[in-house]
């Protein structure tokens, strides 16, 4: 059974730079795709950053030069660093691992509906403040 276990929410004011951590157990990640996702009250589940297995990054245009995903094998941890956070970017932040790969197409945020990730996080919530 695969868990994944987000941290490192919280808390902050406009222009802060936290740092989510999603820890992978049961299997080792890097062969999956793996993604953040982020949900505001009211709206739909959004995605944020993806990472393929060869490391490649993409994300969406709202956090873009902004948001950093990225992967510590050694440990099966993925990362999301965020920088000169907006109040905009409040909402629950999730991470999600795709073991399929290849089924549901290219491991790319842009292009990849929440539905299509199969493991699933519980979540951290952001709060940024103005």
């Amino acid at each position: 059974q695969v868990q994944l276990v987000e941290s490192g929410g919280g808390s902050v004011q406009s222009g802060g730079s936290p740092r989510l951590s999603c820890a992978v157990f049961g299997h080792t990640y890097s062969s999956y795709c793996m993604g953040w996702f982020r949900q505001a009250p009211g709206k739909e589940r959004e995605g944020v950053a993806a990472i393929d297995r060869d490391g490649s990054t993409t994300y969406t245009d709202s956090v873009k030069g902004r948001f950093t995903i990225s992967q510590d094998n050694a440990k099966n941890t993925l990362y999301l660093q965020m920088n000169s956070l907006k109040p905009e970017d409040t909402a629950m932040y999730y991470c999600a691992a795709d073991p399929f790969i290849g089924v549901f197409g290219p491991c790319d945020i842009g292009r990849r509906a929440a539905a299509t990730f199969h493991y699933w996080g519980r979540g951290t919530q952001v709060t940024v403040s103005s």
